[in-house]
């Protein structure tokens, strides 16, 4: 399973033949490095760990200078381990034109925060009515059973929103830039301007479109 490290940029549009729009969000892809491999017959599993955004020696602690100086790279700020990335040697370098136009990808990333907020925003309730007296407009109504003296976990409620590690799947990539090592997907991607976001081999099975847009039926 393939991957990079990425700084999201921000969103931008691209126009297509026909004239239509496609909203894409730009990627800042690689270029990482292969800071070590783990192999079932050591580790247990097969991984690979990436490096991302050089640094300053001064912005990592010991063990972390440590790791870099035993693989021979100069320190990086992010550090990511990738399972099942197969293919790779210690020191190589990784850029964005190891995905190509019209491949899948998944994006994980920190989403934006948004405070605290209510029932309606953050568990998308229906208000109460707002006619006849009523005081239940964007209240909560029952939290849980009357003779448990208590409030079960996993109720929803009013709380923190956003600022969560989350993985949006199955994006496309629209466009690659392999000169300046961007990435262009479709649609907008979680996290705020300059997040660091994980780009990965998509490993959703997406269902191939009919001629008119549609899925295709299923073979009896």
């Amino acid at each position: 399973m393939k991957g990079l490290l990425a700084k999201k940029l921000g969103m931008t549009q691209l126009f297509n033949p026909d004239g239509t729009m496609t909203a894409v969000t730009v990627l800042e892809a690689g270029p990482c490095r292969v800071l070590g491999l783990r192999t079932a017959e050591k580790d247990g599993y097969n991984a690979v760990r990436i490096a991302f955004a050089p640094a300053k020696e001064g912005r990592l602690n010991g063990p972390q200078l440590g790791e870099f100086k035993k693989a021979n790279l100069d320190p990086h700020r992010h550090v990511v381990e990738i399972r099942n990335y197969d293919g790779l040697e210690q020191g190589q370098e990784l850029k964005a034109e190891i995905f190509a136009p019209g491949e899948l990808v998944d994006v994980t990333s920190t989403s934006k925060g948004k405070g605290f907020q209510g029932l309606i925003k953050r568990h998308k309730f229906s208000r109460g009515p707002e006619s006849h007296g009523s005081m239940n407009v964007r209240q909560p109504g029952a939290i849980g059973a009357t003779d448990a003296a208590r409030v079960f976990k996993g109720v929803r409620m009013s709380g923190q929103m956003g600022n969560v590690r989350t993985t949006a799947r199955a994006y496309r990539v629209v466009r690659v830039d392999a000169e300046r090592n961007l990435l262009l997907v479709k649609g907008g991607v979680p996290g705020a301007k300059g997040a660091l976001v994980l780009v990965r081999q998509s490993t959703k099975k997406v269902k191939p479109k009919g001629p008119a847009g549609k899925p295709n039926p299923r073979k009896v």
